[in-house]
Order: C-alpha cells, then structure tokens, then sequence
C-alpha cells in the first residue's frame, strides 16, 4: 500500500484490489475509485487481543476498514502528517497519533512500564496519553499525525536522544526509554509545562519528534 504526502496536512493512499488499509474514523477527505469503509472493531491485524488491550488502555481509537480499488485522501482536525515506513521492524506510537496504516501490518498493545518501569508508567502520566502504547510491525507504511510538523531524529549506541516529553510522537529499532528529571532555563522563565522531565531514548533507532509541545 503506497501512501503519499500531496502536501503538509494530507497523504493520498492507493487502495488495491485484495488489499486493504486502516484509518482513523473521520479522516477520509476524498477518494476515486470503488472504495469501501468500514468501522473496524478487531483492532487491526492484532485481532480480538488487541482490541482489548487498546481497550483496558483507554485507547480504543476508532479505526475504519477501506478496501476496493481507487486512491483515497486522509487527513484530519488540520494537523500536520508525516509517513513512516516500516522495513520488517516495530513501531511504537500513540494511538490517537494514528491517521491511517497498511493492513499488511500488525497491530499490538504494550504496556509501558516494559519498555521503562516505574520511569516508563511515570512517562505516560506526564504524557497524558495513558499507560500503554500502539505497535505496528511488518512491512508498510504509516501516516502519523502531529503538530507543526514532524523530524526524525537517529538514535545511535553512542549517544543517547533526549526529547520533551510533550513533543514525542513515536520511535521504532531497538531503543530503551525513561524518564529524568532535568530542570532547566525553560523552568527558570515560568514554561514549567512538561520540560522539567525529559524521555531519554537510548539505544540504536529513530525517534520522531514534532516541532510542538501541543498535544493532539
């Protein structure tokens, strides 16, 4: 499934025969084609276990099945989105970041404290965005969602990447994170909203990041 940016806030998806794609409900702008849509209660390729997990993790976003053959336009509430593709690897993001995904992927819950312990439950505390997070894995596309625009950002052994925590958007290879407390000149002047922590991701990967601290 090919996606392609048309401009900073819409990606055009080619629907084939036999194939199909997930998005989020509400997205579709515009299609061509015989293209079907479809409400999606099994959660993508993760099936009935990962329906329940986004459930017990309060991110039941709702997603819609297309199918058929055309091309379809997606973008939603004005935000800024940016594709990732996925060569055989994880990818760990937000659900709600979620605008649209190749069904060849497969879709998972994970709970955070794995990834971070208690730094990690504490990680989604300060998020605001719960205790678990989405995973797609496989070979495919993704179309996540962001304010003011999106930059990736290689994490390698040598050096670890330090990101707000409010402006963390997904990462995928094998990297580790936690969460640390780094007071600094942004807490002096009063913009004490969020960056006395700081999500430290080590390892070798990529983080994406958007050039915002305003959440979805």
């Amino acid at each position: 499934m090919a996606f392609r940016e048309v401009n900073s806030k819409v990606v055009e998806a080619t629907v084939l025969p036999g194939q199909r794609l997930f998005s989020q409900r509400g997205a579709m702008l515009a299609y061509k084609g015989e293209v079907s849509f479809t409400p999606n209660i099994q959660g993508g390729q993760g099936g009935v276990m990962s329906m329940i997990g986004r459930r017990l993790a309060n991110e039941a976003t709702p997603l819609m099945t297309v199918e058929g053959s055309g091309t379809v336009l997606f973008g939603h509430g004005g935000h800024h989105v940016h594709v990732i593709g996925l060569t055989g690897d994880t990818l760990y993001v937000e659900a709600d970041r979620l605008l649209a995904f190749d069904g060849t992927l497969q879709q998972g819950t994970m709970f955070l404290g794995s990834q971070g312990g208690v730094m990690g439950m504490v990680r989604g505390q300060v998020t605001g965005q719960g205790l678990f997070t989405t995973t797609l894995k496989g070979h495919g596309a993704v179309a996540v969602m962001a304010h003011g625009g999106v930059f990736e950002v290689p994490i390698t052994p040598q050096r670890a990447v330090h990101v707000d925590p409010q402006a963390y958007v997904a990462h995928h290879g094998d990297v580790r994170n936690k969460l640390s407390t780094a007071l600094g000149w942004r807490d002096m002047v009063g913009r004490g909203s969020g960056e006395a922590f700081q999500l430290e991701l080590s390892g070798s990967g990529s983080v994406y990041v958007q050039a915002s601290e305003e959440k979805l």
